[in-house]
């Protein structure tokens, strides 16, 4: 069986160490477990979903694919999918808002240990998970901007480690800023142009309104080095 694999999952595939056994959290049908498996890339998986609907198709994929013995399927809900004997070394959680993905690491917190890396792919609020990391003893080392059906994603990299972040970095992420890479910047100078547009519609009355969108232009104009 051949995977048929998004662009956004291939990415996050990029960053799952070589020869580790992976726990992939909302696994989508098990899709990225299973190309792992299917490449050598990986020696072994959980795919872990926490309602019956997912648990089956992911059951059913694995199946068809011939890979059972290497990829397990689990009903459970986040990182309550594993336990320490089955000596898992990445965790994927992808395609889920930033905020649920820090409410699954909470919940499983006690679960986690410094040989893990974690590979996130936050629809929305990424912010909140760079947050959470920073607060719980994991440091950012990788990140990555990506476009797929005309919507961007970000991926997060992180392992234990201190890492104290400005709200620069919060926002727009710590490797991010530094590479600033033509996806990045397409991103943020779109989001400039929504809230500019925004900014001519609010009242002049309304100036706290005004003050919040204008620190938000500001914010992203510094960020992506803004010359008018």
């Amino acid at each position: 069986m051949e995977t048929n694999i998004s662009k956004r999952l291939l990415d996050v595939a990029d960053y799952i160490p070589y020869g580790v056994k992976l726990l992939d959290v909302g696994s989508d049908h098990a899709y990225l477990p299973i190309f792992l498996v299917e490449q050598d890339l990986i020696t072994s998986a959980i795919a872990g979903e926490v309602a019956k609907g997912p648990y089956n198709s992911a059951l059913t994929n694995v199946t068809e694919s011939g890979l059972s013995d290497s990829v397990e399927v689990r009903l459970a809900d986040g990182l309550a999918a594993f336990e320490p004997e089955d000596g898992i070394g990445a965790i994927s959680v992808c395609g889920m808002g930033g905020y649920l993905i820090t409410e699954i690491l909470t919940a499983g917190l006690d679960k986690l240990t410094a040989g893990q890396r974690l590979i996130l792919q936050p629809n929305n609020r990424e912010d909140d998970v760079r947050s959470w990391l920073s607060a719980n003893g994991f440091a950012i080392i990788a990140e990555k901007v990506m476009i797929e059906n005309h919507k961007f994603y970000e991926i997060i990299v992180a392992e234990a480690g201190e890492q104290k972040l400005t709200a620069a970095e919060v926002r727009f992420g710590p490797c991010l800023l530094r590479g600033k890479s033509e996806t990045f910047l397409r991103k943020w100078q779109r989001e400039l142009a929504k809230l500019e547009v925004a900014l001519t519609q609010v009242p002049s009355a309304n100036q706290a309104d005004r003050k919040a969108l204008v620190q938000r232009i500001d914010a992203i104009k510094e960020a992506i080095s803004y010359e008018s």
